[in-house]
């Protein structure tokens, strides 16, 4: 929708406005007409919203998340399994489920003349889970998260080769130092994006230096913090992988600080694709974090079970693609 209103001229919440045929929303027909024009232009596909069923019994998808205001990560989830249950005729609802509440009420629940399809439940960190007792009652997904003993599918991030992608971007950027700002230790994310670090360095002849690897908290002031101590030790890095876009935005104000140039100096790359990874300056180069596209498979898998197609692969792993910009 953002490239759509960029190619357009005009904001992104207009192109909503549009494209979603809002009643009461009034612009001029060449405004309709450039928007309208920009997505066929770039392939966007609107959302079959006429294929859910208007007779009894409405289909539901429940969606449940642990944390849904402190990143953007399930919300962007639900978006990608709304637009993917729509086109299957079902409704997805959204509530959030915090540890210690009761479990047989509340978002677990559906309406009277809804149908349960199945559960979908997300966590904002990616991390080992119980699951909630209603998860075993209806085919049920996680996403984000996953059950110890694989009773559930579950989709995941592909952080282990996401870590070696962004590390092997920056051997190709021809650099030898290459530096890790991982997010805080303990967690499944930095653990992994850690193991595909040195899976890349391995594969590349380059000894591992645990010195270049130090530890934030995912927020843009340890990214800074940590260039700062990076570039003090007697072989500073000539690149730097933060684990994320955020640590990302405080290690390329740290470089600044410091008089390097990026990518002449020092190359940098982030990890998934915040809307502010374009403005930052130089553009950061990220890889995206398929939270969208984790979501719609999520309703993709409860749709193949409700249909009697039970996978093998009870545990997916979603590629986090390359977004080159110029920070590398």
């Amino acid at each position: 929708m953002m490239d759509v209103a960029a190619l357009a001229r005009v904001s992104q919440a207009t192109v909503s406005l549009i494209l979603n045929g809002s009643s009461g929303a009034r612009f001029s027909e060449s405004t309709r007409k450039r928007v309208f024009d920009a997505a066929e232009q770039l392939g966007y596909r609107l959302s079959n919203k006429s294929a859910t069923p208007a007779n009894t019994g409405s289909r539901v998808i429940v969606f449940v998340v642990d944390e849904l205001t402190t990143d953007p990560w399930m919300a962007m989830a639900f978006e990608g399994a709304r637009e993917k249950a729509l086109e299957l005729g079902i409704i997805v609802t959204l509530g959030v489920f915090r540890k210690g509440e009761d479990p047989d009420g509340g978002i677990f629940s559906v309406c009277d003349g809804q149908v349960l399809v199945g559960y979908i439940f997300g966590t904002i960190l990616t991390r080992k889970i119980d699951p909630p007792e209603p998860l075993f009652r209806a085919p049920s997904v996680l996403v984000n998260c996953y059950d110890q003993q694989r009773r559930l599918a579950s989709i995941l991030p592909g952080d282990v080769a996401g870590g070696r992608a962004a590390t092997e971007r920056l051997i190709a950027a021809g650099r030898k130092r290459i530096a890790l700002i991982n997010g805080q230790e303990g967690l499944d994310n930095p653990r992994d994006r850690l193991r595909g670090y040195k899976q890349a360095l391995a594969s590349n002849d380059i000894t591992y230096d645990p010195n270049l690897v130090h530890y934030g908290n995912w927020e843009p002031s340890s990214g800074y913090e940590k260039t700062h101590a990076l570039m003090k030790l007697p072989e500073p890095p000539d690149g730097i992988f933060c684990a994320n876009d955020l640590m990302a935005l405080g290690c390329i104000d740290a470089l600044k600080e410091l008089g390097k140039s990026i990518p002449g100096d020092v190359s940098v790359v982030g990890f998934d694709n915040r809307d502010i990874a374009q403005f930052t300056m130089p553009p950061l180069t990220t890889f995206h974090l398929p939270m969208f596209e984790m979501g719609a498979m999520a309703v993709e898998v409860i749709s193949d079970i409700t249909g009697g197609l039970n996978s093998s692969h009870d545990q997916l792993k979603v590629e986090c693609l390359l977004v080159e910009r110029e920070s590398a």
